[in-house]
Order: structure tokens, then sequence, then C-alpha cells
């Protein structure tokens, strides 16, 4: 087994490490204070091809493999997670689901704009009464012949303000349950389609999080994704790759604060000598990068495994259970390790904090993930060790 990244590996995560640091850090206080959205900043990931990282160069990507998403997601994701779930969504929901399961069409005329970061997308799945329960569709789409005519509400939708376009699953036959469902690309300045106000939240706050309501939106029938009835399997197997994302996000996220109270840790000084010489606090920093190097084989094994073609579902809800405890766990404790500077804004400990929650709760809580594992393992897909 090679734990070796290769020459683009390495340039990607070079690349991503200093923007971050150079363009996101120093705007990323105030960016969070204010609930400001990253609108130059995202627009420069785009144009350093951070916004369609995987898409094929024929629809305007990248054409990298999974793994070189995983580690600029993670460079990013150690010092501003608005931005690095906004790239999230926009990679691994919506334009992996285009491109795997999108016609021809709608490669051409939506894959394009969102590989190049020209639009933004926004996966639209969650709703007021079908959160980890997508089955519970309530949204309908009305079966008018050539067209479906599209009513009801999603929330909690990252990009839900910024995006130009939505991938909205839809309840299109009730008696059929879950395989009624359909997947409906939807263009945000259609008419029917109205954003509401944008979450107050406790982490990620620059990113734009909206409640959306659709009132007989006039979708074209060529814009359903699929088969009649493929929307519910097209959420879930698109929520499969995009929990690699969040667990890198999460890998990120630890790593940031495990940097971020090493650093502190050798200039802090207390009873004579710096802080990272007393046990207690060495101990601290042992625990977080064994947890985080743990962590990190975990998320590069799921994106391996994607990239060779394997089956990553069991692989990927690992991943993201475990970074996601990894992340949260250990942001506590580099505020711990900062004292009572970590409870001010200025050291960026306690903003990780607050980020790292959401990770053990979109796209699938750790609960969710907790049965995709078990239900694998009971199943008889022994999870197994790559060789």
């Amino acid at each position: 087994m090679n734990f070796s990244l290769n020459e683009e590996q390495l340039a990607v995560q070079e690349a991503a490490r200093d923007f971050a640091q150079r363009v996101l850090k120093p705007g990323v206080i105030e960016r969070d204070k204010h609930m400001t959205y990253p609108t130059d900043e995202v627009r420069q990931m785009a144009e350093l091809g951070f916004m369609g990282m995987m898409v094929s160069p024929e629809y305007g990507g990248g054409g990298m493999d999974a793994l070189s998403y995983v580690i600029a997601l993670e460079e990013i994701s150690k010092v501003d997670n608005s931005c690095s779930v906004i790239m999230s969504v926009n990679n691994s929901l919506v334009c992996y689901g285009l491109e795997a399961y999108g016609t021809e069409m709608q490669k051409d005329k939506y894959l394009r704009k969102l590989a190049t970061g020209e639009w933004i997308g926004a996966f639209c799945l969650s709703e007021p009464e079908a959160g980890s329960d997508a089955t519970s569709q309530r949204t309908i789409a009305v079966d008018m012949g050539d067209h479906y005519l599209l009513s009801g509400t999603k929330n909690w939708i990252t990009n839900g303000g910024s995006s130009s376009v939505h991938l909205v699953m839809a309840q299109t036959d009730a008696e059929k349950g879950h395989r009624g469902i359909n997947c409906l690309i939807v263009e945000a300045d259609w008419e029917g389609v109205t954003v509401g106000a944008k979450e107050d939240k406790l982490g990620i706050r620059s990113s734009d999080t909206h409640t959306i309501m659709y009132t007989d939106v006039k979708v074209p029938k060529e814009n359903r994704i699929g088969d009649d009835g493929f929307g519910f399997k097209f959420a879930m197997k698109t929520l499969a790759g995009g929990r690699i994302g969040i667990a890198a996000q999460a890998l990120g996220i630890a790593g940031g604060a495990y940097e971020l109270a090493t650093a502190y840790s050798k200039e802090r000084e207390a009873f004579g000598k710096p802080i990272s010489r007393h046990q207690a606090i060495a101990f601290k920093l042992a625990d977080m990068a064994t947890d985080i190097e743990a962590a990190k084989m975990l998320v590069y094994r799921a994106a391996w495994l994607k990239d060779e073609g394997k089956d990553y579902n069991q692989a990927g809800a690992m991943a993201k259970l475990f970074a996601s405890s990894v992340a949260m766990k250990h942001t506590v404790e580099a505020v711990q390790v900062h004292g009572g500077y970590g409870f001010v804004k200025e050291y960026h400990v306690e903003r990780l904090m607050r980020d790292a929650k959401i990770t053990q709760i979109y796209e699938g809580t750790s609960e969710v993930q907790k049965i995709v594992i078990s239900r694998g393992l009971l199943k008889g897909d022994l999870y197994v060790p790559v060789e």
C-alpha cells in the first residue's frame, strides 16, 4: 500500500494551502462575524479550478481524482469552512450528480458553468418534515405532459442564496413512495422560486443557508435527471460521495485546530517554560495528532476507493463518522490549550469549534452514518482493509 502523494496531488495541496493562508485567513474572522458571503474568495477558488475539480475537462472541469479534491478541501477547511462547504456542495453533490447521471443536454447547459464556477449549484433535499428521513418528501411535482409543476419548501439549503441552479428532489407519484421521487434541475431565476432569509448559524456563518420555496414552478421534462422515479436513488448515490467531502472538511477542521494549538503551545510560557513542555499539554497534542492521522487514513481510503471504482459507501460513512467526531473533540481541546485566549475570536480556534459541530449533522447525521455502516455489515458487506 502506497501512502505517498504523487506530484500532482502535492501541487494541489500546496496551492490550496497557500490560497487558504494567504487569501482566506486575513478576512475570515470578519466574514464570520458579519455573516458576509465570500463572493471574491469563491471567485478566486473558481479561477484556481477548485469548483469543479473532478469534472472531466470536456465539461470545463479539472479532471482530477477524488483524492486530490479531498486534499484541497482539507487545506481550505483548516482556515475557512464557509468557503469549504460552498466548494464541497458544488463539487461533491451538484457537479458529480450531473456528470454521473445527467444527459448530454444537461451537462452542456449546466455542468460547464458549474464546473468553472461561473454558476454555483445547490442540492435541495431536506425539508421541514424530511431531514434524515429523506423518503418523506412533501415537495411535489405534478406531471403536466411536457413539464412538471413544482411546489414545496426546502430548508437548510447551502448556497441557497448564491446559486443559479438547484437540484430539487420532489415527489411525483406518492403511491410509489420513494420510487415516486424525481430530481429536477431548476434555475433559480425562474418564476415561482422564492429564496427565504439567510439563516443565522452557530458556525459556517458566512456561507449562505436558506429556505427555498417553489410555487407552481414550470420545469421542462428534459430537466429531470434519470428515468422516472430515479430521484431517491440519485440523492442517496450522490450523498455517498458527499460524505467524503464533509469527512475531508472535518479532517481539515481538526488539522487546523491542531496546528494552531501546537504553535501556541510553543510560544506560551508557564512556570518558566513553554506549555508544550508540560506533560498535560504535550499529551493533548499527542492525542490530537494520533486521532487526526487515523481520520486521515479513513478519509483518504474512501477517496481512493472512489478513484478505483470500488464500493465506497461504507468507507465514506466511516470516514465522516470518525472524522467529524475527531473534529468536535479536538477543536474543544485546542480551545483548552489556548486557555482564555481560546475563548476569543482573534485566535481562530473558537470558530473552528463552532464549525466542527455541523460536520456531525449535515449530509447525514452521525446516527445515519451508523445505520449505513451497520446495515452493510449485517447484510454481509464486511469491511475489508486495503490489501
